[in-house]
């Protein structure tokens, strides 16, 4: 019952793996299938490059324009809009949108209508930094609701989103950046989530100017929730020290890991999780 078994989905453009602790391998197995199935449903409607998704809908909006999107579509815009406000403009899920744009889209939230409405400009919008945490929140409340709490999720090795801890540990130990990092923390209940330019090159961009993220090494963000975590380690990369100590100020729940020289120094008030 103390083994832990693992899964894998491709799926977002991502690889999703699923760590099940405490479990008979065929409950854990049926569990993991649920949570996969549910990656499988979000990417339908979150991602871009489904013609028929949330989001293209919402990309082929005029001004003035709205249109009823999805429940989980609706809840990460949500989140979404929280954490552009929250980090100051630093992110956006219409980041790349002065690229081809002279100014920002905006947009607003109908919630009584569940819907998107277009104020200006055209909603390109790509939910990658964002999307992929939230389908990992998502699948975590999936696990629980199945009396799976003693879980490790992680999307293409930047995200990871920890449950309980196994029985008999401390939680799960992940490292700031691959498995050979020098650097491992005991998770539970958390996740962190890492940004950098070395695999993707400069494919952050700063919503507010439009111009390539400024950061040359890599931010990582621990925080509650995936979708959190994502956003803000995003975010992270484009602000300097003293904004990001501004944002994160007001957030105690808030972590922040900045690579300087091969190590790593954290800002914020939460606890730091204990060194595994």
């Amino acid at each position: 019952m103390n083994d832990i078994h693992i899964f894998n989905l491709y799926a977002m453009a991502t690889h999703f793996e699923a760590r099940i602790a405490g479990e008979e391998k065929t409950y854990a197995a049926q569990t993991a299938q649920a949570a996969f199935a549910l990656a499988d449903d979000l990417e339908s409607r979150l991602s871009r490059f489904r013609a028929n998704s949330d989001i293209a809908r919402i990309a082929r909006l005029m001004p003035g324009e709205q249109a009823r999107v999805s429940e989980p579509a609706f809840a990460c815009l949500e989140t979404a809009k929280k954490m552009e406000m929250a980090t100051r403009g630093a992110f956006s899920v219409c980041a790349s949108a002065l690229q081809s744009q002279a100014a920002p889209p905006q947009w607003t939230l109908l919630k009584e209508q569940f819907s998107v409405r277009c104020d200006s400009g055209k909603l390109e919008m790509d939910l990658g930094a964002i999307g992929k945490g939230f389908a990992l929140d998502r699948m975590a409340e999936a696990l629980r609701e199945w009396s799976c709490p003693a879980f490790l999720l992680v999307a293409g090795g930047s995200s990871v989103l920890a449950g309980d801890a196994p029985a008999g540990t401390a939680g799960w130990s992940c490292g700031l950046g691959d498995d050979q990092s020098p650097v491992h923390y005991w998770l539970k209940n958390c996740s962190l989530s890492g940004s950098g330019l070395a695999v993707k090159g400069r494919h952050i961009f700063d919503p507010r100017t439009g111009k390539p993220a400024r950061r040359e090494n890599r931010a990582w963000a621990l925080t509650d929730t995936a979708a959190e975590s994502d956003a803000l380690s995003t975010a992270c990369m484009v602000l300097d020290e003293a904004e990001i100590s501004e944002v994160i100020a007001v957030e105690k729940t808030w972590l922040v890991f900045l690579e300087d020289n091969g190590t790593a120094r954290h800002l914020g008030r939460r606890a730091l999780p204990a060194r595994a």
